[in-house]
């Protein structure tokens, strides 16, 4: 049974490489396991929403990444939760997937090969229309 939904921020990268971005599979919780998400999670009590990415994706995929411009605005998840999303580039490291099942890198063709989920798939609209034009 799950609780009350949760009020808060959660940010999401989408970091892009030789014309793909970088999508990460979850691994929990149960009910999200399996979906497609943008590298990111929870800005804690304090913490400026470019920090909180900073720090996830050292947390997640091991990487130091540089925070660029935001991706559209404020994006509503089931969970009562907001999504905020910015463009980054890789600083230092190759992504790994520490906790989350897998990553994939995709252009603008394949980015609907994966089960994205419903929160993020707004923002995969953005970045398809970002990819294509630079392409």
């Amino acid at each position: 049974m799950s609780g009350p939904p949760r009020s808060g921020v959660v940010v999401g990268a989408a970091i892009v490489r030789d014309g793909r971005v970088l999508a990460a599979q979850r691994s929990e919780p149960p009910e999200l396991a399996g979906g497609w998400e943008f590298p990111g999670g929870k800005v804690d009590p304090g913490e400026s929403d470019g920090a909180a990415l900073v720090r996830e994706c050292h947390e997640e995929l091991g990487v130091k990444i540089r925070v660029g411009a935001r991706l559209g605005g404020d994006f509503p998840l089931e969970s009562g939760q907001t999504l905020r999303v910015w463009w980054a580039e890789l600083v230092d490291g190759e992504p790994r997937p520490l906790e989350h099942l897998a990553l994939r890198w995709l252009g603008s063709a394949e980015l609907y090969d994966v089960a994205w989920l419903a929160g993020d798939l707004p923002v995969v609209d953005l970045v398809r229309a970002h990819l294509a034009g630079s392409a």
